[in-house]
């Protein structure tokens, strides 16, 4: 049957996303047929652009996905969690703090809606269908080459689409054409049919598709290129060969309850994928395309400005919004408590993710990584300046800022209009050195880590990190299992790596899915949660603040805390601190004194046990990263089929994973 596409509908679709900046120019009727819309360039560009706007939806990337999906990990937690919660058990928690804490359900109010993410990321893969569909039919693209690059655009779409789909709720359903009357309802597949269904539509669009800067299509990171459609192969391969808890084989869609395992199928083997998807980077690094931006803290403020959508090699695609849609700053930014000069209203905006309390710790001091990506601090709006933001357990995200907003200002609203990056050149690089490590290829695995290590020690002298060039090749092997041995040896190529995409990539909500591929999810919750502990009690790692710590009595609880320095630095749009590097452990600020303290402040209770205890509860924090019946983060690292959405699948979709079925 001939199918029509509604131009008004595309034509709002194309208005609604950040790509389309030229006037429309389509000719007025209503609706055209298949054979007109895909065989006219500028049509099916619409049609394309109708792809992207899906992500500009409220319950899509705009305000739901990028929020509920990332946290909680090794570096990134939701900024509630049940520790304060006031019932002894989870009934109270709220929605939110259940999927951070690997304990959604089937009738989550964030999610359990007929516009959920689920639904809304299956509708921008049927539009994909009905473009790829379309151009194959109509489209003339193995001789047109801009309607063979558009081909290759839908193509990095779906695959896009689906891996998310797989990412968040394991297995799902399957559709590579646009839906018919017998294709209505589906149950979920074994996502290794998934994984071959992306790897092959990327395979396909990276000959398809344009180098950045190639053609005037890809001058722009909102729109898809061979660089990111190689990258994401990669990203996936490394997926598809790795660790996740799945259904047991010929179970998918049955209730099965699964288990923690990588693949069976002989295709996707590390042994098969991984060789492939380092030359898929090594063509990326090879063409001159994509390179480091030269300073780190110059690439975050170009972010914040929106200047990086052009000019930017390091930014590969980033989520295609328009310049008043989006909740990433909204969402993500270091707090504002009130009005001021970069947000009009008197509505907080900020905060609703944190790093982790020892997050800073981690970094060298040397790192210029360290003081942009992790910040104690927030605006007052009161006040009119920046100050110290409550203990130690408070850490905020100084990548994203409102006051570097100066392009396109925040005005307050629900929306930022900031494009949250979906890959960049780091990352390459950095999936390069494990995908290099993995096949033995140690020199070249030294060498891309090195590129991204450089860039942030901007030549000092690293104290923490082991120099890349005396790294080893540890446990590294081609069924993709290293990291488990090595994770924690920082002398190991994979121990570093594990270490320098946390440093990198931290608030880039990536780390989630580098934790399940790598077999270590528990594994890294775990660790992080004692090592919270220790922070709190200034022991293991941190012991040395515990010299200078005093005894203090507070309802009739002993526990020691440790102080910090602090004073606002106005004129770079910041507060500095005094100690807690370690040559500062213990002493005061040089021009500091009790009577003349020159600005300085004291947080006396900086560090200490009590900075993580909810005083109703008498819960701490650094036990909640996961809290479920399970006691374990595998069986709810995918989120469930929502009830109504089950119920709209007329009884056929059923949930997996130990999650009820429809209610």
């Amino acid at each position: 049957m001939k199918k029509y596409i509604s131009i008004l509908a595309v034509l709002i679709a194309a208005v609604s996303c950040n790509v389309l900046d030229k006037p429309l120019d389509s000719p007025s009727q209503s609706s055209y047929a298949d054979d007109v819309v895909f065989s006219n360039y500028t049509l099916a560009e619409y049609n394309i652009f109708g792809i992207g706007e899906v992500c500009g939806h409220t319950n899509s990337y705009r305000g739901r996905v990028h929020l509920f999906y990332g946290t909680n990990t090794d570096i990134e937690t939701y900024s509630s969690n049940s520790a304060g919660i006031e019932d002894a058990g989870l009934d109270a928690a709220d929605d939110r703090i259940r999927m951070a804490e690997y304990n959604a359900t089937i009738n989550d109010t964030q999610n359990n809606t007929a516009t959920n993410a689920y639904n809304e990321i299956v509708a921008g893969i049927e539009r994909a269908n009905l473009c790829i569909t379309g151009l194959r039919t109509y489209g003339n693209v193995d001789s047109d080459r801009n309607m063979s690059y558009l081909l290759g655009e839908a193509l990095t779409y779906r695959a896009f689409f689906y891996f998310e789909l797989i990412k968040m709720w394991g297995e799902v359903p399957l559709r590579t054409e646009p839906v018919t009357t017998e294709t209505i309802y589906l149950n979920k597949v074994d996502r290794d049919e998934i994984y071959k269904v992306i790897l092959a539509d990327l395979d396909e669009a990276a000959e398809r598709l344009y180098w950045p800067n190639e053609a005037p299509q890809t001058t722009r990171a909102d729109r898809m290129n061979k660089a990111f459609a190689k990258g994401l192969y990669a990203r996936v391969a490394l997926s598809a060969a790795g660790w996740a808890f799945r259904p047991d084989e010929g179970q998918v869609g049955k209730g099965n309850l699964g288990s923690l395992r990588q693949t069976n199928d002989p295709e996707l083997q590390a042994s098969v994928l991984y060789p492939k998807a380092l030359q898929h980077l090594k063509d990326i690094h090879n063409s001159g395309t994509a390179s480091l931006e030269s300073d780190y803290t110059a690439l975050w403020k170009k972010f914040n400005n929106s200047t990086h959508m052009s000019g930017v090699p390091e930014v590969l695609w980033v989520i295609p919004f328009s310049d008043g849609r989006g909740r990433w700053n909204y969402t993500h930014a270091y707090p504002h408590s009130a009005g001021g000069p970069w947000i009009t209203n008197k509505s907080a905006r900020g905060g609703s993710t944190l790093p982790t309390a020892n997050l800073w710790f981690k970094y060298d001091e040397n790192d210029s990584r360290r003081d942009l990506t992790v910040v104690n601090m927030r605006w007052n709006g009161e006040t009119q300046g920046w100050e110290l933001r409550g203990a130690v357990n408070y850490w905020f995200w100084g990548k994203y800022r409102y006051e570097w907003m100066t392009t396109n200002p925040y005005n307050g609203g629900n929306d930022d209009g900031v494009k949250p990056i979906v890959m960049r050149y780091s990352d390459v690089l950095l999936m390069g050195a494990e995908l290099a490590a993995y096949t033995g290829d140690l020199a070249t695995a030294q060498s891309w880590l090195g590129e991204v290590r450089n860039r942030a020690m901007a030549g000092k002298q690293a104290t923490k990190y082991t120099p890349v060039g005396s790294l080893s090749l540890g446990s590294a092997s081609t069924d993709g299992s290293g990291m488990i041995a090595d994770h924690a040896n920082p002398s190991t190529i994979l121990g570093a790596i594990f270490s320098e995409r946390a440093l990198e990539l931290a608030g880039e909500f990536v780390r989630k899915q580098d934790l399940i591929r790598w077999g270590l999810l528990k594994t890294a919750l775990d660790e992080e949660c004692a090592d919270l502990e220790d922070l709190a009690k200034m022991q293991g790692a941190y012991s040395a603040y515990a010299a200078y710590a005093t005894d203090r009595e507070t309802d009739g609880r002993q526990f020691r805390t440790y102080p910090l320095y602090w004073k606002e630095d106005k004129a770079n749009q910041r507060i500095i601190f005094f100690g807690l590097d370690a040559d500062e452990i213990g002493k005061t600020p040089a021009d500091y004194s009790v009577t003349e303290p020159n600005g300085w402040n004291v947080q006396e209770r900086y560090i200490s046990t009590e900075a993580f205890r909810n005083a109703t509860t008498g819960r701490y924090t650094y036990e909640h990263l996961y809290r479920n019946a399970y006691d374990d983060p595998w069986p709810r690292s995918v989120w469930p089929m929502y009830n109504l959405t089950m119920s709209a699948m007329q009884g056929v979709l059923r949930n997996d994973y130990g999650y009820a079925q429809i209610q």
